[in-house]
């Protein structure tokens, strides 16, 4: 575990690439001495690399330092309702190595013995040095996954185990380093926190369109997950359904709403959950569940900035690139249309992480618990 301090100009250092002990000395207020001491320790450590010298026009050189991408691993498990994630990130965020399960529906069993094989077959790959460098896994999972056993598509009673097994426990038991947990979309609004493009924002709404959709709240640059760690649930957020009938918006933007439609059609929906780099053309069905979709986001969207002045809304999801793109481009024009007198709109952006924001949102649990000192330093 790093001090304030180190976990300060850790942040900063990633954030900014690269940056001399002058230039953090000036965004910290520490004393340059303070800071050639704490940038000597974590080169020590292994954690920053120096750069080649840059010369100026008057007074010393600078060095430039920035993260050694072996300075330190993250595993990051996404347990979701069609598909797991096992993926392994550097201190950079760079993914070395994904494995992927696509099933039905999940089980503890199931998924205890996907993370055990997978993290074995992961760390196989690095050397004893990199695999003693592991600071930890983190589990991306949707709270009581038993609630949506029937929308899943599962058999009557066949998630029931979720109910007593702990599941940070029982990975953590078969681990030598340690396990966090946390809601599979609040993982994933973290890795477009730490990982992704946005940075300009401070406060944004983050949604993630998977089997079920599902959200994150940003303020301040910070994650914010609430009391109960379910804040940013945005799935039972009432929108306006057809006749003038109000529905969840689990029930209008989730990919299972697009599968219920094509499975009507007699379609193969497998490859939905099996390449979400790539669909096939879908027809007709894509677009009427993009437009359904897209109007729900929009209400969604007004009724939160109505509470939260938020800066962004940010949607990412289990889609082709493609199809993100459509559905980003149908909320901006669904919302111009709504009457938002009072409220300051945010403005609707991509997702820069893409389809495995939940498994390297795991991933980002035991980094941020253990190297960062919260994105607000910036």
């Amino acid at each position: 575990m790093r001090d304030n301090n180190e976990r300060l100009v850790l942040s900063l250092v990633r954030f900014h690439a690269s940056l001399s002990k002058t230039e953090i000395a000036r965004m910290t207020g520490l004393s340059a001495q303070t800071v050639s001491v704490i940038m000597r320790e974590l080169e020590a450590d292994g954690l920053l690399l120096r750069g080649e010298k840059v010369r100026g026009r008057i007074g010393q050189p600078s060095v430039p330092m920035s993260l050694n991408p072996d300075g330190a691993f993250f595993l990051g498990l996404k347990v979701g309702r069609r598909s797991a994630e096992l993926v392994l990130l550097d201190f950079l965020g760079r993914q070395r190595a994904m494995l992927h399960s696509a099933y039905a529906y999940p089980t503890p069993s199931a998924t205890i013995e996907f993370a055990s094989d997978g993290i074995q077959r992961l760390c196989a790959g690095l050397s004893p040095q990199q695999k003693g460098r592991i600071a930890g896994l983190g589990i991306a999972i949707p709270f009581q996954l038993w609630n949506w056993e029937d929308a899943s598509g599962a058999p009557k009673g066949a998630m029931d185990a979720w109910k007593t097994v702990d599941i940070r426990a029982e990975v953590a038991a078969r681990c030598p380093f340690d396990v966090y947990l946390q809601n599979d979309a609040t993982s994933a609004c973290g890795a477009e926190l730490i990982f992704g493009n946005e940075a300009a924002f401070r406060d944004f709404l983050y949604f993630y369109v998977g089997a079920f959709i599902g959200g994150g709240v940003v303020l301040d640059r910070r994650l914010y997950a609430g009391s109960s760690g379910n804040a940013g649930a945005i799935g039972p957020m009432p929108v306006p359904g057809s006749q003038g009938t109000m529905r969840q918006l689990i029930d209008v933007a989730s990919i299972t709403v697009l599968e219920a439609a094509l499975k009507a059609k007699g379609e193969d929906t497998d490859r939905l959950w099996v390449l979400p780099e790539e669909w096939w053309d879908i027809g007709e069905e894509l677009d009427r569940w993009i437009d359904h979709a897209a109007a729900g986001l929009a209400h969604a969207i007004l009724a939160a900035s109505s509470i939260i002045d938020f800066e962004a809304a940010i949607i990412d999801g289990w889609m082709p690139l493609d199809v993100r793109a459509r559905m980003v481009e149908a909320v901006r024009n669904k919302l111009a249309l709504l009457d938002s007198e009072g409220v300051a709109l945010p403005a609707v952006r991509e997702g820069s992480v893409g389809h495995h924001a939940r498994a390297i949102g795991g991933a980002s649990l035991p980094l941020s618990d253990r190297f960062l000192i919260g994105a607000a330093a910036r």
